[in-house]
């Protein structure tokens, strides 16, 4: 059985083209691909940018949820 990832995109296009990237590359690889979901998922990958300090917070945020 595969594993269920979920994959949260933050920030700017060029992390939702990286997602994106990321995503064809694990459903390659055999794995359940989820993007930006309430699916249950066995690993949640958060996709975001450090350099912006309030992307930096919002995936804090998301991350403490």
């Amino acid at each position: 059985m595969p594993k269920k990832i979920n994959i949260i995109t933050m920030g700017c296009s060029k992390n939702l083209v990286d997602s994106e990237q990321l995503m064809r590359q694990l459903d390659a690889n055999k794995f359940e691909v989820f993007h930006d979901s309430d699916k249950d998922s066995d690993i949640v990958i958060i996709n975001t940018c450090g350099f912006i300090n309030d992307a930096k917070e919002e995936s804090i945020d998301m991350i403490l949820r």
